[in-house]
């Protein structure tokens, strides 16, 4: 019997219990682009009343019977979305045959085709695309698996857990794979492909050998080394820090082309997309060797929080995915500079998640109620979600946090978990400290903003600020209790000499805090190291300035900076559109000198305190954000310091940057960072000799792409002619060609958004390869000034985009959507344009679920 019923919203609130358990699944794989058969075998118990509900989407139900037993019609109920059988026993097996066809699933989630052959992605409701199954996270089963393939064309074949036989015969590869840890159908992968190995071994500190491999199509195996390295180093850092050792025999990575994410932790077999997987000198940067090293990390670390202890709904995704993220940042922290890290990942923060929470696609961590999962793999729950764990660590302490991990991972071993779950292991491990607030993290959305007053009183040598915080509404949120908010400060003598060290625990909404023996003239430094996901409101320039010169803690003196460079950058913007010319502040310039002066006590440091502040960042700052004004003050402060500091950006050209081609040090990675900063300043004051020198002489990919990146900003001979040389000798490269796509998308030349337009009919650009999309697309998204034309252009471009890509890839085309969301912080005209693009793509009938649910909260 046949049904349709239309996909409802899923709420945090309605959460039951599976009605059954899966006890285990034996799933039977005979693989065929056209015509692939999945037989399923599944041994389920009852543990409430009600009928067996099955998730299953795209399925062609070829058989279905209880112990052997055929179902007739009126047994079972087919819709849409599953199959309903109303009366089953309380234990039984259910087997079940059905028909896909991977080469036409273009969603790129479940079964599909890529390359040399066949991947899959079930994260997070994919694996009902593949057989009929209760698919949600808090079903955990253990997997035997068998697959069948062509033997010339799929010649391997890999799937979770460990390899228990394989064969061939008759032209058929088979292999059997079993899986001895329950996990949920997301963790469920298969690889059949033509595809080689890269091999290594891990040795446990228990003295286990695990095989590892790292399996890519033919000819990429020479860029697969930096992943292997990075990939041992992971398992080695989580067993030291974390106590945490890998528990299967084998750990496999596939990398595959076409993918919607960065990778997928799926128990003993991650499969990856081939940007970080792949690196070489030749054809990575420096920020894609770190790139890999991250993701492979987090990835890896996923074993045990996400793995063994997984999510029991997808409302706890920060659960997995937050605490992951916060162990991938302390790993890269240890392996590269702590302090830089740090300014990386905040300054990501606040371009990205702090918009997000000021706007109308606003969630909490864990969010109420959904329409569509995959459109809530966002910031706030990755990126936020991480700040939360750090701040748990700062406020129960290191020991305390590792002690709560260990408590977290025994209780829950093996099991579904909530983010109580979680919040009580820290409680319990760390009794004296109160941690019942931090769940208002978890359930609200927004920035709290932070105001400090100070108040001395000289007789008695007595310092007291009093904070005060404030959260603003946001969409369902109109009234904000007060966060639990660790405060981790200082205090600098007029020095900046520190004199007092403590964090502070702010919980109300207004709070006093006192200090003694303070001298006159003392200064406070707030939120140091970024100790919660705030903004500290109200600092005055010279407060600013004096911190960026004096603050003891690295992360605070760039943060002073930004502050300060953001105030006289924007009060630019209010000159520039009043018809008045730029005029550089002196402060600025001081500040830029001497960060220059002292490069060379800390090359990553002075190479990210170059930056100014991101054009995203100061419109976030404007009532009505002008990307034009914007765009043109911030060039011409760089255009400004680069001539006023010629001299200087010159001598650190030439002194930083001339490491071996292939090092990838931190000493090494941070001098060329901080030698294309000061390329990228005297190309801003007009002379781009120096980048078409670069260019022509670069050996690695980190100078030739900053070489590439300057020059694509002119509108100049030298510019066609680096771009030509680029793409004649990377245009069979993919990942490498995705560059070239984005350095266009991204520039500010005058001709981008024409370019880009004419780059969508490009031969080279596949909608259906979703780093292709996000390279072009996406990149032009993110240049401000030239998607935000006045004319509309770049609006009726990304809808366009949205549309053609909906029904093939809908995951990609919510996700690019999103770039219209922030339509009310435009003035009346870019407004009306936004929103015209945006009601134009809801106008689509049968747009997806994702892109439905995007563009109507945007509009809401």
């Amino acid at each position: 019997m046949t049904a349709t019923t239309a996909r409802q919203p899923v709420k945090l609130a309605d959460y039951r219990p599976p009605t059954f358990a899966v006890l285990h699944v034996a799933l039977d794989f005979t693989l065929d682009p056209a015509r692939t058969i999945v037989r399923a075998k599944l041994t389920l118990r009852r543990q409430a009343p009600g009928p067996l509900r099955l998730d299953g989407r795209k399925l062609k139900l070829r058989a279905i019977a209880i112990e052997e037993e055929t179902l007739g019609d009126n047994r079972y109920e087919l819709d849409d979305y599953g199959l309903t059988i109303h009366a089953p026993p309380d234990e039984f097996t259910l087997s079940t045959e059905v028909e896909i066809a991977p080469e036409t699933n273009t969603e790129l989630s479940g079964l599909y085709m890529s390359g040399s052959g066949f991947f899959t992605q079930c994260e997070p409701e994919g694996f009902r695309k593949i057989t009929f199954f209760p698919d949600r996270p808090d079903v955990m089963a253990r997997y035997r698996v068998t697959m069948r393939a062509n033997a010339t064309k799929y010649p391997v074949l890999l799937c979770n857990g460990n390899l228990l036989a394989k064969g061939e015969e008759n032209g058929q590869v088979w292999a059997e794979w079993e899986d001895p840890h329950p996990k949920p159908s997301y963790l469920f992968a298969l690889v059949a492909a033509n595809l080689v190995a890269v091999h290594d071994t891990f040795t446990t500190k228990s003295g286990r050998e695990v095989q590892l491999g790292i399996w890519v199509e033919h000819g990429d195996e020479t860029r697969c080394g930096h992943a292997m390295e990075s990939l041992k180093r992971a398992m080695r850092w989580d067993e030291e820090v974390f106590g945490l050792e890998y528990d299967l025999d084998i750990f496999n990575i596939a990398a595959v082309s076409d993918f919607n994410a960065g990778a997928m932790e799926n128990k003993g077999l991650n499969i990856f997309n081939t940007a970080y997987v792949l690196a070489s000198a030749e054809t990575a940067t420096d920020t894609d060797f770190q790139n890999v090293e991250r993701v492979i990390a987090h990835e890896y670390f996923h074993n045990w929080t996400g793995d063994r202890v997984t999510c029991r709904d997808w409302f706890q995704l920060s659960l997995k995915e937050g605490l992951t993220v916060f162990r991938d940042q302390e790993y890269m922290a240890d392996q590269f500079s702590a302090p830089v890290k740090r300014i990386a990942d905040v300054r990501m923060l606040r371009t990205t998640q702090f918009r997000d929470d000021a706007g109308p696609l606003a969630h909490p961590v864990r969010p109420a109620s959904y329409l569509e999962i995959n459109n809530f793999y966002t910031t706030t729950i990755y990126e936020k979600g991480a700040e939360v764990v750090r701040m748990i660590r700062t406020l129960i302490g290191r020991d305390a946090f590792r002690k709560g991990m260990a408590l977290y991972i025994s209780k829950n071993d093996n099991s579904a978990a909530t983010v109580e779950d979680f919040a009580a292991a820290m409680q319990e491990a760390a009794p004296e400290c109160d941690l019942r607030q931090i769940m208002r993290w978890y359930n609200q959305a927004g920035t709290p903003e932070i105001t400090v007053r100070e108040a001395y009183d000289s007789a008695r040598k007595i310092f007291t600020l009093t904070f005060s915080q404030h959260t603003n509404a946001t969409p369902g949120q109109k009234h904000k209790e007060p966060f639990l908010i660790p405060v981790a400060m200082g205090i600098l003598d007029e020095t900046g000499r520190e004199i007092y060290k403590e964090t502070l625990v702010l919980s109300q909404a207004e709070q006093s805090f006192s200090f003694s023996g303070i001298p006159a003239g003392a200064i406070p430094s707030l939120f140091r190291d970024f100790s919660a996901p705030v903004k500290l409101k109200g600092q005055s320039r010279q407060r600013l300035a004096f911190l960026a010169a004096h603050d003891t803690d690295l992360f605070n003196r760039w943060d002073a900076l930004q502050q300060y460079a953001s105030a006289v950058l924007l009060d630019a913007v209010a000159a520039h559109q009043q018809g008045r010319s730029f005029v550089l502040a002196e402060g600025l310039r001081t500040a830029i000198a001497a960060i220059l002066s002292t490069a060379a006590q800390d090359a990553a440091f002075a190479a990210e305190a170059l930056l100014l502040p991101a054009e995203g960042l100061l419109a976030d700052e404007m009532p009505v954000a002008d990307p034009v004004a914007i765009h043109h003050v911030r060039e011409a402060a760089r255009r400004a310091l680069g001539q006023a500091l010629q001299s200087a950006f010159a001598t650190t050209y030439e002194k930083f940057g001339h490491e071996a081609a292939d090092d990838k040090s931190g000493a090494a990675m941070a001098g060329r960072a901080l030698k294309n900063a000061a390329l990228a300043y005297l190309c801003a004051a007009g002379d781009t000799s120096q980048a078409s020198a670069q260019f022509a002489a670069a050996r690695n990919m980190t100078d030739t792409l900053a070489a590439l990146t300057n020059l694509a900003d002119t509108a100049s001979p030298a510019r066609e002619e680096a771009l030509a040389t680029f793409y004649a000798r990377w245009q069979n490269t993919p990942l490498v060609l995705d560059k070239w796509f984005a350095v266009q998308a991204r520039s500010a030349a005058p001709d981008t958004l024409a370019r880009v337009q004419a780059l969508t009919t490009h031969d080279k650009f596949d909608m259906r390869n979703p780093n292709r999309v996000r390279a072009l697309i996406g990149s032009f998204t993110g240049n401000a000034a030239k998607f935000h034309d006045t004319s509309g252009a770049g609006y009726n471009l990304l809808a366009d985009m949205v549309l053609r890509l909906d029904p093939a890839n809908p995951q990609i085309a919510a996700r690019l959507l999103t770039a219209l969301g922030t339509w009310r912080r435009f003035d009346a005209a870019r407004q009306s344009l936004m929103r015209a693009a945006l009601e134009r793509i809801l106008a689509r009938e049968n747009l997806s679920h994702n892109s439905y649910e995007m563009a109507s909260k945007a509009l809401a």
